[in-house]
């Protein structure tokens, strides 16, 4: 893991195009931009969490279930 300090409108670089960029510094948050190409995946850690459990949730569907609730709902 890389540590380093960065002020406000400074940035650092992951790769040739991914740029994470401090907008603004607050007394207890910090505000980032992250410019990545299209095709790179960027999530909060928060929104992985979510997608991890909802495709755990989906995975312990009974097979055919999921077919089921979309052809009674349709």
């Amino acid at each position: 893991m890389l540590v380093t300090r960065r002020r406000s409108r400074e940035s650092i670089f992951i790769g040739e195009e991914v740029e994470i960029k401090v907008l603004e510094i607050g007394p207890s948050w910090v505000k980032l931009g992250i410019d990545a190409p299209k095709e790179i995946s960027v999530l909060r850690s928060e929104q992985k969490l979510t997608r991890e459990e909802n495709l755990a949730a989906a995975r312990a569907l009974p097979t055919g279930a999921l077919s089921d609730l979309v052809r009674r709902v349709g």
